[in-house]
């Protein structure tokens, strides 16, 4: 019989993306139930990297952090699974122990490695699934139907088919992760004379300001797209001949599809979460205007010459 496997990870959209590999991992041996953000569970279940999906909210975890008993439905619901990993709750002396206590095979682990190890998130969430085998790192395949849906999308917004598409996301969670938006202007600029390529700003519920004066700022009015659905946002994304963004969880999103990218990180940040697929070119937050946009161009360059 398969192994049924709870996975744990309540954590935002670019923190379960690293997890993609580990994911996979997991599914090769049986049934797979992620337990998080319900629209991020959302998606990975459309994706099929998990079998279903459970809201993290709903789960009642939070009796492990007491002494008080497990309520008898908690047991029982945790019973249907034969592992769980949990990416949640590994700094607490009682939750680990208790969920031990219950589990035969239960691993709890930090979502992100110690200070002093040399492994990146996605290769620390893998080493916790003990899995020996190579990882999986090829990018995501998007269903049909999302591709087609990204095409009309496109279009509605005005994009021209057959045009290169340069995807920009300058939003970020915290103000140390931001790129100057007059340096991705420049960027975007050259990037539109020198492949034609035409521009596309995403803009996320936090990323109103910034994605405004992006396209303020752009002497060629650029398209836009506004606050879509994850699958809607992914599927775009897996249309975009080039990406350039910031550390992320759209640009980890990016990189999870195949975008080819370009991103910049924090000098702190940049090794510890390097994404897993080898679409990805990481840059330095203090990289100048000329080196992201030849970055940039290599990246288009290299898909004509796969096209040609």
């Amino acid at each position: 019989m398969s192994a049924a496997t709870l996975v744990i990870h309540p954590g935002a959209l670019g923190d379960v993306l690293q997890a993609v590999p580990a994911l996979r991992a997991l599914r090769r041996d049986g049934g797979l139930t992620f337990a998080g953000q319900p629209r991020i569970g959302r998606l990975l279940h459309e994706l099929g990297l998990v079998e279903s999906v459970v809201a993290f909210d709903g789960l009642g975890l939070e009796t492990f952090f007491t002494r008080d008993p497990a309520p008898a439905s908690l047991v029982a619901r945790l019973g249907n699974f034969t592992r769980l990993i949990s990416w949640f709750g590994a700094r607490d002396a009682l939750y680990p122990e208790r969920l031990r206590a219950l589990m035969r095979e239960c691993v709890v682990a930090p979502p992100v490695p110690d200070d002093e190890s040399h492994l990146t998130v996605w290769e620390h969430l893998l080493a916790t699934t003990g899995a020996a085998a190579c990882p999986e790192i090829r990018p995501i395949d998007l269903p049909a139907q999302w591709r087609a849906q990204a095409r009309r999308a496109l279009i509605d917004l005005g994009a021209t088919p057959g045009r290169p598409l340069l995807m920009v996301h300058p939003g970020a969670g915290g103000r140390s992760k931001l790129w100057p938006v007059e340096r991705h202007a420049m960027v975007a600029e050259v990037m539109m004379r020198t492949t034609g390529a035409q521009a596309l700003i995403h803009q996320g519920p936090a990323d109103r300001e910034v994605a405004e004066d992006l396209w303020e700022i752009l002497d060629h009015r650029p398209l836009r797209l506004v606050e879509p659905d994850l699958p809607l946002l992914a599927a775009v994304l897996g249309q975009a001949s080039v990406y350039l963004g910031v550390d992320s969880g759209v640009s980890h999103l990016a990189v999870a599809v195949g975008a080819p990218s370009v991103i910049l990180y924090p000098a702190a940040t940049r090794e510890r979460w390097r994404p897993w697929s080898p679409t990805a070119h990481g840059l330095p937050i203090s990289a100048e205007v000329d080196q992201v946009a030849a970055a940039l161009r290599e990246r288009v360059r290299g898909l004509e010459r796969e096209a040609g």
